[in-house]
């Protein structure tokens, strides 16, 4: 019997999960050590192999990885020295960033400051015109005195963006490989490498990220890679991405830019791969952690991909105030609200949660590890909607009378009971997240009303129906394994890249040769990468898209053709479907305006990975195993809790009623009924 094995690290909880070959699963979770991310990581991977009883030397399948590090990295500002090198005159890109107010009727809004100062910023006198014809060429005395300068700054990483290097990178590469033979240990990141398209900001943004990140997440992979080694672990592990897909941890370490979503994108899989077998065509994931809160469009059984988003923003809702990452991504809205957001009173007296968190380390103050904040765990937990000689199935034990404490703090601000303080909490964080998923349909032109939640994450499942009565849902399922469907996630992926240039164009009079050339280059790359992966050149899968938008305009849209445009150059085509995805978007087509290409896409693909989800089934239906009082409700009886693995196949039940998992509880609401479906997923519909 051969077995994969998945982790993803999260800012709370480290989940892990083991499959063998027929297709049973083992899981396990353990709590975050961020001052060593792979301390948790190997000792998770320890607790789910003891569990299985399997030796190392068995895990002979893959071995996939989500991680939070670049975003660590980023949120914290933690990292080594890292230089900026541009053009001259354009030194300033990241303060000035595009002079956008992201809050256009508030005088004191505040901005992150630029990843890498402008102290350590170095301008070169070279110039590639927007045609990419080259003006002026790198001057060899000034590559010297720049070798000079990132000695003396003690500079470790260094993001190479110069004016218009998408079209020509030549001068990039010239300075690049200089830097190369006089600093061999300098980490060099490179704009028309890391992200190949107009808009000098978004650009100089992702190749500064990626600087910044790169002399974290290589010796973290190293050392990832150098401890499956020693554990006896055959395999070299794969890492996901931003996009859903998977890669090889060396193509991963040169481009950490890529990972920052890593982890929701995993979750996002495992929707669409539930909305496969469930058969839905549209879904909404929700999936609720110990730090944050993801909600994830599924449409067509694929989640959305969008080829920017936000990293670190100052607002968490507010689009722009943000560093920018032009790297294909998930598309999915992030919201501070996981089971160890902090609650607090604002200057005007109200109870708010979030976005802070207690994360792991010291934690929600029930966990007993030094926290003394008010959290949403604690609150749920002071409901009774928690046990806490049965959290982790009872190897972590909660501390309720610290809960209790750390409630009656915030609830004398308000002049109120603890349990009316805790009610609170579980209401506003319903409404933020729903609010939130709201926003984000209708900026796609969804209607949220009667979509299906999909819930999952350690906080999700208890939680979920009050989302889903707010959103007005159809059904709200709670899958196998609810709590680590992440890591299960990345065992449903197959290995994938994908890749975009800017070559700005008319799409009449496109010159399809160097189309060609260009899409060549890509195809090429994306074949090495994913043979670092262990994919045979046969067997990936290549599909073309591209951007396009009217001229004039300052955004375009993406498309995706059903074949590969080379072949058959048809403009017509492209603009048929152009056409068609921007009438579903904004409900009108100036067809009589000339279309722009503004970049080119590939995703490449490797062989489709068939898994089935393992969970024992009862044989007969279970009955309660207790009843306990749950103080959310306006009720006198104790409501009944169930044990999931004692469900069987198409039983019902009748809210309220609590159902407990070792990693997860769902909380089922008055007035909803859940029933166990064939694939042993627990669907919960409101009455009425």
């Amino acid at each position: 019997m051969t077995y994969s094995l998945a982790v993803d690290i999260g800012g709370t909880f480290t989940d892990v999960v083991l499959r063998s070959a027929d297709g049973s699963l083992y899981v396990d979770k353990t709590l975050t050590t961020h001052h060593d991310l792979l301390e948790a990581f190997f000792r998770g991977v320890n607790l789910v192999l003891r569990k299985a009883d399997v030796r190392p030397e068995q895990v002979e399948g893959v071995v996939v990885h989500a991680t939070t590090i670049v975003t660590n990295a980023l949120i914290e500002r933690k990292g080594f020295p890292t230089a900026l090198v541009a053009t001259k005159g354009f030194g300033d890109v990241l303060a000035i960033r595009n002079e956008h107010r992201y809050e256009m009727y508030d005088p004191q809004i505040e901005f992150a400051p630029p990843l890498i100062s402008r102290e350590l910023t170095f301008e070169l006198d070279e110039r590639v015109l927007a045609d990419g014809s080259v003006l002026r060429r790198v001057n060899p005395a000034e590559v010297e005195a720049l070798t000079e300068w990132l000695k003396a700054s003690g500079v470790v990483s260094a993001a190479i963006c110069l004016l218009n290097s998408f079209r020509n990178p030549e001068n990039e590469r010239a300075v690049a490989a200089a830097l190369a033979e006089r600093l061999p240990e300098l980490y060099i990141s490179l704009s028309s490498s890391v992200a190949p398209q107009i808009r000098e900001y978004p650009r100089t943004s992702t190749t500064a990220i990626n600087a910044y990140a790169m002399p974290i997440t290589e010796p973290y992979l190293r050392g990832l890679e150098e401890g499956l080694h020693e554990a006896r672990i055959p395999n070299r592990p794969l890492i996901m991405l931003s996009s859903g897909g998977i890669i090889g941890a060396g193509v991963a370490a040169r481009n950490p830019v890529r990972m920052i979503e890593s982890g929701p994108a995993a979750g996002a899989l495992a929707a669409s791969w539930y909305a496969q077998r469930l058969k839905l065509d549209r879904l909404l994931s929700f999936d609720m952690g110990g730090t944050t809160a993801k909600a994830c469009l599924i449409e067509n059984r694929k989640p959305l991909v969008t080829g920017s988003f936000e990293i670190d923003r100052m607002y968490r809702f507010y689009e722009g105030s943000g560093m920018p990452v032009t790297v294909p991504c998930i598309d999915m809205i992030e919201i501070g609200a996981g089971g160890g957001s902090i609650a607090s009173v604002d200057d005007l007296g109200l109870l708010k949660v979030g976005p802070r968190s207690a994360g792991s380390n010291p934690g929600p103050a029930c966990y007993g590890l030094g926290g003394t904040n008010a959290t949403v765990t604690d609150a749920d937990l002071v409901l009774g909607l928690l046990d806490a000689n049965n959290f982790l199935g009872g190897d972590m034990q909660l501390d309720v009378r610290a809960a209790y404490t750390a409630m009656e703090r915030v609830a004398k601000t308000l002049d109120a009971t603890p349990v009316q303080t805790a009610d609170g909490i579980f209401r506003i964080v319903a409404e933020t997240m729903a609010g939130a998923a709201r926003a984000h349909l209708t900026d796609r032109g969804i209607d949220h009303r009667g979509l299906a939640l999909l819930a999952f994450g350690g906080a999700g499942p208890v939680h979920a129906c009050a989302v889903g009565s707010l959103l007005g849902s159809t059904a709200v399922i709670f899958p196998p394994q609810a709590s680590v469907l992440s890591a299960f996630g990345t065992l449903v992926t197959p290995v994938r890249l994908d890749l975009v240039r800017s070559a700005l164009g008319n799409l009449e009079s496109l010159a399809w040769d160097d189309v060609g050339r260009l899409l060549g280059e890509m195809v090429d790359e994306a074949h090495a990468a994913l043979a670092q992966a262990g994919c045979e050149r046969d067997s990936v899968r290549l599909t073309f898209g591209a951007d396009l938008r009217y001229f004039g305009q300052q955004n375009e849209l993406g498309i995706t053709f059903a074949h590969d445009p080379r072949k058959d150059r048809d403009t017509s085509a492209i603009r048929r479907v152009f056409e068609a995805a921007y009438l579903a978007q904004y409900g009108v087509t100036p067809s009589h305006v000339p279309l722009e290409i503004v970049s080119w896409r590939l995703t490449a693909q490797g062989p489709e990975i068939t898994v089935e989800g393992g969970m024992q089934r009862a044989t007969s239906p279970g009955a309660p195993k207790l009843y306990r009082k749950v103080l959310l409700w306006p009720s006198e009886e104790d409501v009944p809790v169930y044990d999931r693995v004692a469900l069987a196949i198409g039983q019902q039940i009748a809210g309220p009623a609590i159902i407990e998992e070792r990693e997860t509880t769902i909380v089922l609401p008055p007035n909803w009924d859940a029933v166990v479906n064939e694939l042993a997923c627990i669907v919960a519909t409101e009455r009425g």
